[in-house]
């Protein structure tokens, strides 16, 4: 689908969704009829669905509860935010947050059901990409919510439940958990279907041929099919229709709007009209000089330790230290709570507007550090680690700072490498916690925070995963709870 530059199409996006629920009636400004019996509304219809993942309730949630249980992060004090709990692992049933992204979750899922099952498949190369749109749009969501809902794939995905698989909407359908293993496999179909439909003729803020492939290569590195998560991010960087920014531009990479940046596979675009200030993603992470901001949320020490062992990285460009003046005189790091205060830059300053953002989904460096992940996995040293220094180099980093297969730096092992490559690079966008647990390692906290100090989240722990809503749960009791410790 050829897209008008405008991102949304008008209220139309509203007639596409589902209520709060699986159950209740759908709300609409406009009869579904005069949508799905209008060819000509499709294309609206469908940048509505766009517009239901950039709805604060499922872009907003899906990026912190993606990120704040990572040990790269450090809260710096107690907060009403349901963020709190996902923080710290003290996940509660009614929990606000989970509820949101649900709800949101669902709404663009049976958003892209109800176009999906009126567009006709081959009438036109048009109606073909917005099919493929739409699939992608499901498997993106279903994925999201999976990763928070449902155990890693690497345990026992045939018996762990993951989320329902919804494909057909159905107002009276009371459906229960599929295991974390078909929800995957629809996942797949879904993406896999979508790159036959689509070209890349869209911008990187709707879905292309692409988009869906890298989509794909995440998605089989979780399921720990290897050869496919390599050849899959094989197949977008070799495509030659992305190109990693330059050192110099890396500093300034998320403060541009996505369209104009050739890294980027696919980003939830956000305008000045989307400006969200105190209720942006990055409102948590960073305060501007003037006041714009919780900035409560810090760059954990940790993760500092790591970046900080090459000052030339120009990925320390990513977060700010904060200080002032003790009682001497002397500058010295700001704390809140005894907690250094690190900004983090990457949801900031898009426009330079303090809390605007169009947080990346997918970006060409994340498909340099699958494809090594996959070949690390599947023993091939040296092609891992020459994706692991394409990455620093760009970041700068060169001479001793680079890797060989017979000098790891005192690391055990060339995944090893890997994983902590993708803890740099990968910072803050919601891949570390999920890495972690997926490769069956621990979250180990030992540094200042509201969190127990040191506190260590076991990979087999019941609380790897967030609790289904129980709201949803008492409207449709088919819907089984996770494990309550």
């Amino acid at each position: 689908m050829k897209h008008m530059s405008k991102y949304f199409a008008g209220l139309l996006l509203v007639s596409m969704a589902t209520s709060c629920s699986l159950k209740k009636d759908p709300y609409s400004a406009l009869p579904d009829s005069n949508i799905l019996n209008d060819e000509t509304k499709w294309p609206a219809a469908t940048a509505g669905n766009y517009a239901l993942l950039k709805e604060e309730n499922f872009t907003r949630n899906y990026f912190q509860m993606g990120e704040f249980p990572s040990d790269d992060v450090a809260l710096s004090g107690a907060t009403t935010d349901p963020l709190f709990y996902s923080y710290t692992y003290g996940h509660l049933t009614n929990q606000g947050n989970t509820l949101q992204i649900w709800r949101m979750g669902y709404k663009a899922i049976n958003g892209a059901n109800k176009l999906l099952a009126v567009m006709p498949e081959g009438k036109s190369a048009a109606i073909n990409e917005m099919i493929g749109e739409n699939l992608f749009i499901r498997a993106f969501v279903h994925f999201g919510l999976v990763r928070s809902f449902g155990r890693p794939y690497t345990q026992s995905p045939e018996t762990n439940p993951g989320i329902p698989v919804i494909t057909k909407f159905d107002i009276n359908a009371l459906p229960a958990r599929n295991t974390v293993k078909d929800v995957y496999g629809q996942i797949v179909a879904d993406l896999k279907k979508g790159t036959g439909l689509m070209d890349n003729s869209n911008t990187n803020s709707y879905a292309t041929k692409s988009a869906a492939m890298a989509l794909l290569a995440r998605v089989y590195l979780y399921m720990g099919k290897n050869d496919s998560a390599r050849i899959y991010a094989d197949s977008v960087i070799t495509s030659g229709n992305y190109s990693l920014v330059s050192t110099s531009d890396l500093p300034g990479y998320y403060t541009k709007s996505n369209e104009n940046n050739k890294e980027t596979i696919f980003a939830i675009h956000h305008t000045l009209q989307d400006d969200r200030t105190w209720s942006s993603i990055g409102s948590m992470y960073y305060m501007s000089p003037g006041g714009m901001g919780y900035g409560e949320i810090y760059a954990s020490q940790s993760y500092l330790d790591l970046l900080h062992k090459h000052p030339e990285d120009v990925r320390n460009k990513f977060v700010q230290a904060v200080y002032t003046t003790d009682a001497n005189g002397n500058k010295v790091l700001a704390t809140r709570n005894g907690v250094p205060k690190w900004y983090i830059l990457k949801y900031a300053n898009q426009d330079n507007v303090p809390t605007l953002s169009s947080p990346v989904v997918l970006r060409l460096a994340e498909m340099y550090l699958i494809r090594a992940e996959a070949n690390a996995k599947l023993g091939n040293n040296t092609a891992a680690i020459a994706d692991v220094n394409i990455i620093r180099q760009r970041a700068g980093l060169n001479g001793a700072a680079l890797f060989t297969p017979t000098d790891l730096k005192g690391y055990a092992s060339v995944l090893d490498v890997v994983l902590d490559e993708r803890r740099l690079e990968l910072a803050f966008e919601t891949h570390r916690v999920f890495d972690l647990f997926r490769n069956n390692r621990n979250v180990y906290r030992n540094y200042p925070g509201v969190q127990t100090n040191p506190q260590t989240v076991s990979y087999t722990d019941a609380r790897v995963v967030h609790f289904i809503p129980q709201q949803e749960i008492l409207l449709d009791p088919n819907l089984v709870q996770n494990p309550i410790q």
